[in-house]
């Protein structure tokens, strides 16, 4: 438990990083806006690594029966989870996170404004289905808390940084994902990031299933899914 709570701690205080102006604004100005942003991603997923790997060697206290459905809920929100994630950080979107700066809105922006975090939230929800012991239950209930949490710290900061012209770029977006597209305040499209995003989902998702998974984590999501086969 004292590593895990380590590890999560180390993730929160990681994680709080872009809500201190000074300190964001000290990096960027030191190593650059991108280099920021891919280093930042890169640390965080190290981390989250970490908190992960730190998660398996928890005692195993059961909640819930597992069954094959449960792998299933995983196997296909897990991926919608990711895509988002990416997508949202190679697109420009001057409402939330993002390694590109610009104003031009992205594709992924008529769909959400809050794609990365929307991306984590279905990631973690579709790792807490199957993994109904206290541990599961800890990671991926508290990093899904951490990104409702990350909703109302994302709007409040980018209203504040946008000031007049927040309304005007807000515009044809939602926070619910496909709000705006339903309310008819905006079109869907495909731009590069988002092809590229697409693809280099398909890509993954296929090396997770094909034995990347249970190679970093253990578990196998397939064998979970198909039991006896």
């Amino acid at each position: 438990m004292t590593e895990f709570l380590i590890a999560f701690a180390a993730f929160l205080i990681l994680h709080s990083i872009p809500a201190i102006a000074p300190i964001r604004q000290a990096l960027m100005d030191t190593i650059g806006r991108r280099a920021y942003f891919v280093a930042y991603s890169a640390v965080s997923l190290l981390v989250l690594g970490w908190l992960i790997h730190a998660t398996l060697y928890l005692d195993y206290v059961p909640l819930w029966d597992p069954a094959p459905w449960q792998a299933w809920a995983t196997i296909v929100a897990a991926p919608v989870g990711i895509f988002l994630v990416l997508a949202g950080l190679f697109s420009v979107n001057p409402l939330s996170l993002s390694i590109r700066s610009g104003c031009r809105r992205a594709s992924i922006v008529a769909i959400t404004r809050h794609p990365v975090l929307w991306g984590f939230l279905i990631w973690a929800m579709a790792h807490l289905v199957p993994n109904g012991d206290l541990g599961g239950v800890l990671l991926f209930g508290g990093l899904a808390l951490f990104c409702i949490a990350g909703f109302f710290i994302g709007e409040k900061r980018s209203r504040r940084r946008l000031g007049e012209d927040w309304n005007r770029i807000a515009a044809g977006t939602s926070i619910v994902p496909f709000g705006a597209i339903v309310d008819g305040r905006a079109r869907l499209s495909v731009d590069a990031p988002l092809a590229s995003a697409f693809i280099l989902t398909a890509v993954l998702t296929y090396w997770l299933l094909a034995g990347g998974h249970p190679l970093l984590f253990v578990a196998d999501p397939l064998a979970l899914a198909l039991p006896g086969s």
